[in-house]
């Protein structure tokens, strides 16, 4: 692709993806994710020759002028768009595929100080919301989407949506998920849809085996969550109690209208026969 083509794709991108921009001049001078960009190409492509003071340099630069930090050994696709960039941080082995889309504040780090590639790799299409961070040399697969504040620690499936901290899968090719067990049916529906034989207990064991990664040294606890899911087993409990008292005490109504039915149905019996014994009785003394 030629500089100007280039140029001339960055510019559409932001008019495709944010409806305020109103002309191709103000997008040029006032669009600092656009600005940021421009300056990383220039960083990286120092950066791979190997002059690194000059691309750390040119780096700093932009981070002072957009408040966006790009390591300049990332490696950025075409078609990003940086949105309120302010805030955003993308770490030196960061991978980001064509048509991704960032907003302010989103990190793109690692999670220690090991060598060799330690961020994540962003496949295409995805959309990284305000404030998340994805932590970790994992990857995230193409047109997923990672809610606003998410702490993304593992790998992301394609076409996924990811909310919370720790991150997890809620929609997975536009299926709801609520929990591992969701998250595995759907998975392996996904894979029943690209032609594996998920009934065959060898590909059905492995493909439970690569979702059951177990990252240890990033995994969190989230007590809210834990907390949240006891208080809602309570609550549908106590709505299964609660459904079953309603129904017995609707039979015991019934029961009691029944019963309230036969003694008034006695009652009547009663006073229809008192009032014919003392017919009966007025007639013997009047004949007496």
């Amino acid at each position: 692709m030629s500089f100007f083509t280039r140029l001339r794709k960055d510019i559409r991108v932001v008019f495709e993806r944010d409806p305020a921009a109103k002309s191709v001049l103000e997008v040029i001078f006032c669009y600092s994710g656009l600005h940021a960009i421009w300056l990383h190409r220039i960083s990286h492509a120092l950066f791979k020759r190997g002059w690194i003071v000059p691309a750390r340099m040119i780096s700093n630069f932009c981070r002072f002028l957009t408040g966006i930090e790009i390591h300049p050994g990332a490696t950025i696709g075409d078609g990003l768009f940086i949105d309120h960039g302010t805030g955003i941080v993308i770490g030196e082995t960061a991978e980001i595929g064509k048509n991704v889309t960032l907003y302010q504040g989103v990190t793109l780090g690692g999670t220690g100080k090991e060598k060799g590639k330690r961020h994540p790799t962003i496949g295409n299409n995805v959309v990284i919301a305000t404030g998340a961070k994805v932590l970790g040399s994992f990857k995230v697969g193409d047109h997923a989407k990672i809610g606003a504040g998410s702490v993304v620690l593992k790998e992301v499936p394609p076409y996924a949506t990811v909310v919370g901290i720790p991150g997890r899968v809620v929609v997975l090719h536009g299926v709801r998920v609520h929990n591992e067990e969701d998250f595995k049916k759907a998975w392996l529906e996904v894979c029943k849809n690209r032609g594996l034989n998920v009934d065959d207990p060898k590909i059905y064991n492995e493909i439970c085996d690569e979702i059951d990664v177990d990252l240890c040294h990033d995994e969190l606890p989230d007590p809210e969550r834990e907390m949240m899911e006891v208080a809602l087993r309570q609550i549908q409990r106590l709505e299964e109690k609660v459904r079953a008292l309603e129904t017995e005490l609707k039979a015991a109504k019934a029961e009691i209208s029944t019963e309230a039915q036969r003694t008034s149905a006695l009652e009547v019996l009663i006073e229809d026969s008192d009032k014919n014994l003392n017919n009966n009785d007025s007639k013997i003394k009047n004949k007496k």
